[in-house]
């Protein structure tokens, strides 16, 4: 397992869900003005500098539980509210999307062009906004920093520590599913051809077709990236689903995974402790009346999710005690007795009340 896999997973999955959120803050007709201030709101907090001062810290991957509190405090870092279905979609959208550009990566370096993909896109999302594009380029060159002076075998480490946390998430995509790369039972279907390395040419004649090497991409600040995985697949738009599949339902590992004591679980809540007290999270006062998106078509759809979803792909809600003092930085020991993982679901008296709740514990 590669320690420099984090960063790269945490600001993949990040883009997937600035990608998502603006396609429906553009689906359900917000107010431009108050979709600008959630897309730079939450872009703001994603590239906070202490918070990426923990994220790109050499460590281990942690579970998916624990990532997606980060992620669930991230999407709430301004006016806009997700109830728990949509929260829900909202992940696996993100993790199927970045799974499936993992899987298709002709090399495994250009996972980190994958990577600037997502950080180029996100740059045109805040393009009118000069301090908060600055903060995504220091983070493009601390990318530059770690990562362009590792090795192939290197790459290839951080790609098998990628596949193996997405090797049991096998959720159905409809937009995947209509572009028939992916499985009815949530699997990705991979191309039979592939790309090689060309170490050597002879010239000979023949009757075949052959198809070159794709060229490498820049990995500077800014070229040409080359790749195409990583862009924004809702920039046209469509409609998109998601489906838990049958092998999904009965995996043993998400059973274990949620009636299993986790061993690691105090290093994940330290770990969680750590990157959301450099998360500066921005209540709506008076002046900004918050709203409620939903990633589904109807309320109705949305209703139908939460109710259907198995019990085993539900990630509970971890409420985290994260002080944003440094002088307390050393209390974290004391604050780890203060972590509780709530075991039932809340019950919400209406939409995204449930949600309100843990961001207000946070």
């Amino acid at each position: 397992m590669s320690a420099r896999t984090l960063p790269l997973l945490f600001l993949n999955l990040g883009g997937e869900m600035l990608y998502i959120l603006d396609q429906r803050l553009r689906a359900q007709s917000i107010p431009g003005e108050k979709a600008r201030k959630v897309m730079n709101d939450i872009i703001t907090t994603m590239f906070n500098k202490k918070f990426m001062e923990e994220l790109f810290k050499p460590q281990e991957l942690y579970s998916k539980k624990a990532l997606r509190t980060v992620y669930d405090r991230l999407a709430h870092a301004s006016i806009m509210r997700l109830n728990q279905a949509s929260m829900d979609k909202l992940y696996d959208l993100m993790t199927m999307a970045f799974k499936y550009q993992v899987l298709l990566c002709p090399r495994p370096k250009d996972i980190l062009l994958v990577t600037f993909n997502h950080l180029d896109a996100i740059k045109d999302f805040i393009r009118d906004s000069p301090n908060i594009l600055n903060q995504v380029d220091e983070t493009f060159r601390q990318l530059i920093d770690m990562y362009s002076c590792l090795s192939a075998g290197e790459f290839q480490l951080i790609r098998q520590t990628l596949l193996i946390f997405f090797q049991d998430m096998h959720i159905r995509v409809s937009i995947f599913l209509k572009d028939k790369v992916q499985n009815s039972n949530g699997r990705f279907v991979l191309p039979i051809s592939d790309h090689y390395l060309l170490f050597k040419r002879v010239e000979f004649t023949n009757g075949g077709n052959y198809i070159s090497p794709q060229r490498e991409g820049s990995f500077d600040l800014y070229g040409d990236r080359v790749l195409k995985l990583g862009t924004n697949m809702y920039s046209v738009s469509r409609p998109v689903e998601t489906h838990m599949s049958g092998a999904s339902k009965s995996l043993a590992s998400h059973t274990k995974e949620n009636a299993a004591p986790n061993p690691l679980a105090k290093e994940e809540l330290n770990f969680l402790a750590r990157l959301m007290g450099g998360l500066e999270i921005k209540k709506p006062n008076g002046s900004e009346p918050g709203f409620r998106l939903n990633l589904f078509t109807t309320d109705e759809e949305e209703e139908h999710a939460a109710l259907t979803r198995p019990e085993e792909l539900s990630y509970k809600v971890i409420n985290i005690q994260a002080t944003q003092d440094q002088q307390q930085n050393e209390e974290l020991a004391r604050i780890m007795g203060e972590f509780e993982v709530t075991d039932q679901p809340r019950q919400s008296t209406s939409k995204g009340d449930d949600l309100l709740a843990m961001m207000d514990e946070l």
